[in-house]
């Protein structure tokens, strides 16, 4: 059962990576389409976090819209027969974004955003494989030596390892490389 759990271990720790730190290679961008009078847009289904959110009007100029709560968008934009170029969004659903004010008009929206990348299991190699194999392969090694049940001292010497290989990416992430 070892051999058939290595590729859970290894995607274990590629979304682990992906959940820690926002990174350049793992990010997207998506046209999405307002449709007139409806406030809501149907999200990419691999969508996994917010970079930003752009309508773009006749003329070819972005407006950039404003993450906000639901309870915001709603209380500024109450009634849906109040109709304009969308200036803010919230999540609304795993799914839906809730834009306001209702869309006027078909609107074109690009949508940067993160996913999930494709993992090593399926594609052979990946950007996190070649860039930063230390982290692959120590946070793997972690993943597989708590499955063994070992030894704590080494389960915390894999971990140490996988953290330190994790900070050149953090500072990727936070644009300090």
């Amino acid at each position: 059962t070892f051999v058939s759990n290595i590729p859970t271990f290894i995607q274990n720790t590629e979304r682990l990576v992906s959940n820690t730190v926002r990174l350049p290679a793992f990010k997207k961008v998506a046209t999405l389409v307002a449709t007139a009078g409806s406030p809501y847009l149907t999200l990419p289904s691999d969508f996994l976090a917010m970079q930003s959110l752009a309508a773009i009007d006749g003329s070819g100029q972005y407006a950039f819209l404003l993450n906000k709560d639901i309870n915001y968008v709603r209380e500024c934009y109450p009634y849906p027969a109040v109709k304009g170029l969308p200036k803010v969004y919230a999540l609304y659903s795993p799914t839906q974004f809730l834009v306001g004010p209702t869309p006027d008009a078909g609107y074109s929206l690009e949508l940067q955003y993160f996913s999930y990348p494709t993992s090593i299991v399926t594609a052979g190699t990946t950007w996190l494989s070649i860039n930063y194999p230390n982290a692959l392969l120590y946070g793997a090694l972690a993943e597989a030596y708590v499955y063994q049940k070992g030894e704590a001292y080494i389960l915390q010497m894999y971990q140490g390892k996988f953290q330190e290989a994790m900070e050149p990416l953090k500072q990727l992430g936070d644009s300090k490389d």
